[in-house]
């Protein structure tokens, strides 16, 4: 048990569960959008998450601390710049238009840890923008980019749909948010702080709602049954965050959820 337990903590701290959580959505995007999902795309979008995150999390940590390193975070390390010389060997086949769409998004990720305005500041610590810059990013990468690299017309339904899928990942950033109300500088102001827990809550579920309407004008029948199941998983997530939580309630379980997700649509095709 001991063994399995720092296999997981791996797992999750190396940022291979959110790297395949992304890879999910992005699946999700061509199943219900009827996409065809270059095999290129799927591995860029996995190394560079693994890369992004892994920059994010850890650049702070090495730069302070390269010294007393542990053999994990030494793992870690290497593993995170195998998967950025992979991601430029996939990033290397795609498309221009891709490039172009990927680089805003990427300075997005960047500047979410590199202080770049007055007084050190980067986008994490601007009040109430760090849950909306992650869902950018995300709404952004797993909709979008098959889309332009696909070649495929992009139009006020692919707006709306990329819209349902910023609500819902906003939606699944709030356990996180709630647990991490002891480590956030009360300056950062995340939705918690400033509105309260419950109400965090309660704008969670109305943001599952609006998606949900969303998508009853945008999904095929089926999967608009599959998506109202993820929404009530999700909100039941929300509705049990607290701050003290078990270590595994967000960063495994909640960030399983698109995961989830996908094997139903997989299952239901």
């Amino acid at each position: 048990m001991k063994h399995f337990k720092k296999l997981v903590s791996i797992y999750i701290n190396s940022s291979i569960h959110v790297a395949l959580a992304v890879v999910a959505f992005t699946y999700i995007t061509a199943i219900e959008t009827a996409l065809y999902l270059p095999t290129h795309l799927v591995f860029f979008l996995f190394f560079a998450s693994i890369t992004g995150y892994n920059f994010v999390k850890y650049a702070g940590i090495a730069q302070l601390h390269h010294r007393s390193l542990t053999a994990n975070l030494r793992l870690i390390q290497v593993f995170s710049f195998i998967a950025f010389i992979l991601m430029l060997y996939f990033g290397w086949q795609l498309s221009q238009f891709t490039w172009l769409m990927l680089v805003p998004l990427g300075l997005l990720n960047l500047f979410y840890a590199v202080p770049v305005f007055f007084k050190a500041k980067n986008l994490r610590s601007i009040p109430l923008l760090k849950v909306v810059v992650i869902a950018l990013v995300w709404s952004g990468v797993s909709v979008y980019i098959p889309f332009v690299e696909t070649y495929t017309e992009i139009t006020l339904q692919t707006h709306l749909y990329a819209l349902q899928r910023f609500l819902l990942v906003f939606c699944l950033m709030i356990p996180f948010e709630i647990r991490d109300i002891r480590f956030d500088l009360k300056s950062v102001k995340t939705l918690p702080q400033v509105v309260g827990i419950q109400s965090t809550k309660w704008i969670g579920g109305v943001m599952l709602l609006v998606g949900g309407v969303f998508n009853f004008f945008l999904l095929e029948k089926n999967y608009l049954y599959i998506y109202v199941l993820i929404a009530c998983i999700v909100f039941l997530f929300i509705r049990f965050s607290k701050v003290y939580q078990n270590r595994y309630y967000a960063s495994l379980w909640v960030e399983g959820i698109p995961i989830l997700y996908l094997i139903l649509l997989v299952l239901l095709k």
